[in-house]
């Protein structure tokens, strides 16, 4: 009887055209994996040979030991500060409390190059100690832990944004139940509130190594070799495509393994509300309260503070002079590259959120995440992937219809690129504003005679509007910050703010890095306002 019952719902069902378009959508998010996964079918040997014989077993050891660097740094920054800030009452806790949110408007490349300004050789630090210290001789600081620090600075906010939420949510009744049964303050912290954020601090701790996996700015400015530096190389120094994919789809396992463990970290554990009673903050003594004042100080300090005013100095001192009118053609052009990119994703967006939330069935669901599977993919092995299926179609058209290229070398490869990096960015706050429309609404709109177009128009539209307008601003941040499918993809004569950044720090003019990078800052901190307001 079941199976008579499933026939005869697929023969009832039939997708209609923006089911498919839905389906297309969704194929298009996969095929740089699928084309990914097919460059192992050509014969890259003698280009293995050579990157086992010299960087792939570097590789391999360095991007393992950035992630478990990175991962042990997120977790204790982002934990330790989240549980600071939620139950412990010190010195400045309501301006840390989202103060400590900021460094998320810093791009790692950003701080990776100013870290290096400042504790090189012949930065300030190491001169100032020289002079103070006539037995210290100093020395280069482009090593691994300096990168480590650098992004862990930077990604701790991953983790520190969800555990504080989650610390919060648990409210006090818990802590105060864990008191009543015997346990101190420490020993609840470990026992009870700790494994019950324990998904919270999982799903933080994968978008921080994913973004570690991501990064190509910071690790090129320290010369530290990892996947998304090799591909590049491989792409434009050994000229092999085919390699570089192969580099590709390994990175790519690199995230599904992060991906994994985030799902074995989470486990089948749940947020679960205790009754909404505001977490009872503890009064430490007098000199731990001012010792967790100056340790969540210490880290504001370092992760956003000192960068940006590094950057400001730079941009007073001398950088102001590069605002000329080549600084607004690189504005303008990655304006208008994330505008254009930002309106795609979120008209994709929508269309993938009416049809979710109007077709309910399992290929709808599943052709609705397979097309906001993009996030998880660094751009380095998106744009890899893209310019190996945009070269096969524009072969095949040349084959068939005896046409030049059309897709290689031009925008569209790039806009695609982030359009299916960022959809899952943009989808967030549309499945959100989704969520508020009431099916009343629509079914009342129906009966007083509007037609389905009008019911988009008038009911679906303003209530969607303050999730659309925050999806645009969301994308339009991330585009414009995006740097290695930039990179990579861009069409000659487009070059960007971070296209810029990564020339200048190449050749070591970090000065005149700093308007770009003071640009990126500042527009950055439009999404961070965001979500602190989401936060209260």
């Amino acid at each position: 009887m079941h199976l008579i019952s499933t026939r005869l719902k697929l023969r009832r069902w039939r997708p209609d055209a923006l089911v498919l378009l839905t389906v297309l959508l969704s194929a298009m998010v996969l095929m740089p994996i699928a084309v990914l996964g097919l460059s192992w079918l050509g014969d890259e040997s003698a280009v293995w040979r050579h990157l086992a014989d010299t960087v792939l077993k570097d590789l391999i050891l360095n991007t393992l030991l950035l992630l478990v660097g990175v991962g042990a740094g997120v977790l204790l920054l982002g934990v330790s500060l989240a549980w600071m800030v939620s139950t412990l009452d010190f010195p400045g806790r309501r301006f840390f409390d989202w103060a400590l949110l900021l460094p998320l408007a810093v791009p790692a490349y950003v701080l990776a190059f100013v870290a290096l300004d400042l504790l090189d050789f012949s930065g300030p630090v190491q001169g100032s100690l020289r002079q103070w210290l006539p037995f210290f001789s100093g020395g280069s600081v482009r090593q691994p832990w300096l990168v480590i620090v650098s992004l862990s600075l930077v990604f701790y906010p991953y983790v520190y944004m969800l555990a504080r939420a989650a610390f919060m949510v648990q409210g006090r009744t818990l802590m105060e139940q864990a008191r009543i049964l015997g346990l101190g303050p420490y020993a609840a912290f470990w026992r009870v509130a700790l494994p019950m954020a324990r998904p919270a601090i999982a799903a933080g701790l994968a978008l921080a190594l994913m973004e570690t996996l991501a990064d190509f700015g910071a690790v090129a400015v320290f010369n530290y070799d990892t996947f998304t530096t090799a591909i590049y190389k491989s792409w434009y120094h050994l000229r092999t495509l085919n390699a570089a994919a192969q580099l590709a789809s390994l990175l790519l396992l690199f995230v599904l393994v992060t991906l994994v463990l985030e799902r074995m970290g989470r486990g089948r554990a749940r947020f679960a509300q205790q009754g909404g009673q505001q977490m009872h903050r503890v009064r430490p003594r007098a000199l731990q309260r001012w010792l967790l004042t100056g340790y969540a100080a210490l880290v504001f300090l370092a992760a956003f503070a000192i960068p940006v005013g590094r950057l400001v100095f730079w941009v007073v001192d001398s950088a102001w002079m590069d605002l000329d009118s080549r600084y607004w053609g690189l504005v303008t052009r990655t304006f208008l590259l994330g505008c254009i990119a930002a309106v795609a994703t979120v008209v994709l967006s929508l269309l993938l959120g009416y049809v979710r939330r109007t077709r309910r069935h399992r290929l709808v669901h599943a052709a609705v995440r397979g097309a906001t599977v993009g996030y998880a993919m660094p751009g380095s092995v998106l744009a890899v992937g893209i310019m190996l299926s945009f070269a096969a179609i524009d072969q095949w058209l040349g084959a068939t219809f005896n046409v030049r290229p059309l897709l290689l070398g031009g925008l569209l490869a790039l806009l695609m690129a982030y359009v299916v990096r960022f959809l899952a960015v943009a989808y967030g706050p549309v499945e959100a504003a989704f969520e508020r429309v009431r099916p009343r609404l629509v079914d009342a709109a129906r009966t007083l005679g509007a037609t389905p177009a009008e019911a988009v128009r008038r009911v679906y539209l303003p209530l969607l509007a303050p999730g659309v307008l925050t999806a645009l601003l969301l994308v339009l941040i991330d585009v414009m910050k995006e740097m290695p499918a930039t990179l990579l993809l861009r069409p000659f004569g487009w070059d960007t703010l971070a296209v810029r950044i990564y020339e200048m720090t190449t050749e070591g003019e970090w000065a005149r890095a700093a308007l770009p990078s003071l640009t990126l800052v500042l527009v950055g901190l439009l999404p961070v306002y965001l979500l602190m307001r989401r936060m209260r």
